[in-house]
C-alpha cells in the first residue's frame, strides 16, 4: 500500500473558513454558519502561517497512519493523498475501479469514518481537529448531490417567497449549502442544535 503525501496550503482570497467549536451534550461539533456568534475563527488560506501548515501537515500524517491501519484490518485496497486546504488537513483515499474500496465509500459511511480518524488525531495533539475524509470520489459526489438539492430548493423559493428548511446535515455541508444560497442571492441561516442543525433558505 502506497501512502503518497502532497501538502500544499491553497491561496484563496476569496473562501474564508468559519469554525467554532460547539459543546453538546454528546460531544463536540464545529460550526460553519455565518450565524453562529461566539468563539468563531476566522481562517484565510491565503494568510496560513508557516506553523499552522506544519501543523495541519502534522494532523494529515496522524490521520494517515491511522486510516492505512484501519484498511489493512478489513483488507482494503487504497492510497492515501495528503493536502492541505482552507485551513485544513485533507485526505483522499483513492484506489483503482476494481477495488474493494467501495465497502466503506458510501456518504454516511464516510463521514462515521471521518469523524473516528478526527478523534484518532485529537487523542495524538491535544487539539481539535477539522481534518476532512474523501473516499473514493464520495465528498465530490456528496457536493453534486447538494448542489442539485440546494438548487431545486433555491427555485422554489424563488417561485413562493417562503422559506424552506432541509434536513439536517454536517457543518462541512452546511458550509457548501450556505455558499451555494449565497451565490444564488438568497438568504441561508441555520437552526437547531446537535445532530438537528440544519439550514432554513430563505428569500432574500
Amino acid at each position: 500500500m502506497s501512502k503518497p503525501k502532497e501538502t500544499q496550503a491553497e491561496d484563496s482570497t476569496e473562501e474564508v473558513v468559519l469554525a467554532a467549536e460547539v459543546e453538546t451534550e454528546e460531544g463536540s461539533e464545529v460550526a460553519e454558519d455565518p450565524d453562529v456568534a461566539e468563539g468563531i475563527e476566522a481562517v484565510d488560506g491565503s494568510d496560513t502561517s508557516s506553523a499552522a501548515v506544519k501543523q495541519l501537515e502534522e494532523e494529515g500524517d496522524i490521520a494517515a497512519d491511522y486510516l492505512e491501519e484501519l484498511l489493512d484490518i478489513f483488507d482494503l485496497d487504497g492510497d492515501i493523498d495528503i493536502d492541505v486546504r482552507q485551513g485544513r488537513a485533507y485526505l483522499e483515499v483513492t484506489a483503482n475501479q476494481d477495488s474493494n474500496l467501495r465497502l466503506i465509500s458510501d456518504p454516511e459511511t464516510v463521514e462515521a469514518l471521518q469523524e473516528l480518524t478526527r478523534l484518532a488525531v485529537q487523542v495524538k495533539t491535544n487539539s481539535f481537529s477539522r481534518l476532512i475524509l474523501d473516499v473514493g470520489g464520495s465528498r465530490q459526489a456528496r457536493v453534486s448531490e447538494l448542489t442539485r438539492i440546494v438548487n431545486r430548493i433555491i427555485e422554489k423559493v424563488k417561485t413562493t417567497e417562503a422559506p424552506v428548511p432541509m434536513k439536517p446535515m454536517s457543518s462541512y455541508e452546511r458550509k457548501i449549502v450556505h455558499d451555494l444560497v449565497s451565490q444564488a442571492g438568497l438568504a441561508s441561516e441555520s437552526e437547531g442544535e446537535g445532530r438537528d442543525r440544519h439550514i432554513v433558505i430563505k428569500p432574500a
